[in-house]
């Protein structure tokens, strides 16, 4: 397709939404992409060829979807917004390559979309839901070769942030123990439409075949990151002892904490995920 005449180009943009009367929907956080660039550095960090399937989730007016469609093998497009679905038909129109799908992507039977084959998953996400949807990937297991989106930057920098860092987080870990997190590119808001308030990044997570660390409950790892991040600036002992959804004393979690070779009043926020997993185990 002729670069002017995606929609990439903010002319386009403008031109599709004044002609479908389309207007931008808060409760969906909608803002589209303008950006050529940011848009290839899209498709470059997620190494998409035309040997690639991808799942993209909410696509807009398809500003993204035409550049997966022209570089990827098939496109499935999952867009919540009844209104942008009759769009997206004259947007793509040119492409058969591209399914859209009017649904909720926290609703679909993902695995079962691609029959058991390898796909990649690409979305610029709307900053109110990106937790939610990137656990939820995560933690069901979907069988993606991996996630790469456009966020909050902040967020991205919890997700590849590193014990002792200010960044470093319960959201660090779980993303951690999963996936392996690449930031590949820091997005200005002038790259959007409307403007965001705050800066987004694309942050890549290849999936990890196995998890990062063995542990032996896997949801009491979990329970124990969330109680040392509930209470930060407290000691680990004693932020597990106050957590309601564990029953463990001080003294218990201190007499673990030793057993593993760390000092007691050591803060959740300078263990690492290896060191959680040992702790858990422990306990």
């Amino acid at each position: 397709m002729d670069k002017e005449k995606m929609l990439s180009n903010p002319q386009e943009t403008i031109r599709v939404i004044k002609e479908n009367n389309f207007t931008f929907r808060k409760n969906y956080g909608q803002n589209f992409l303008i950006d050529s660039h940011v848009i290839e550095k899209i498709i470059d960090a997620a190494e998409i060829d035309k040997s690639s399937e991808v799942l993209e989730i909410g696509p807009g007016i398809g500003t993204l979807t035409q550049y997966l469609a022209e570089n990827a093998g098939a496109v499935k497009a999952v867009e919540i917004d009844d209104k942008l679905i009759p769009i997206l038909e004259k947007t793509l129109a040119e492409y058969d390559n591209v399914e859209v799908i009017h649904g909720d992507i926290l609703k679909q039977d993902i695995g079962a979309m691609f029959g058991g084959r390898p796909f990649k998953i690409v979305a610029n996400l709307p900053y109110y839901i990106t937790t939610p949807i990137i656990m939820g990937l995560l933690e069901s297991r979907v069988p993606a070769e991996s996630i790469t989106v456009m966020i909050q930057k902040e967020v991205a920098d919890r997700m590849k942030a590193t014990p002792g860092s200010k960044d470093y987080g319960a959201l660090s870990l779980a993303v951690q123990y999963y996936a392996d997190p690449y930031l590949a590119a820091n997005v200005p808001p002038n790259c959007f439409m409307p403007r965001p308030n705050v800066g987004s990044a694309v942050i890549r997570l290849k999936r990890l075949e196995t998890p990062s660390v063995e542990v032996k409950d896997e949801q009491k790892m979990f329970k124990l990151i969330r109680a040392a991040f509930n209470q930060r600036r407290k000691t680990l002992a004693n932020a597990i002892k106050n957590f309601e959804g564990l029953s463990f004393s001080r003294e218990e979690v201190e007499a673990a904490l030793t057993s593993i070779g760390l000092d007691v009043r050591v803060r959740g926020e300078a263990l690492s995920l290896e060191e959680f997993a040992k702790l858990s185990d422990n306990l």
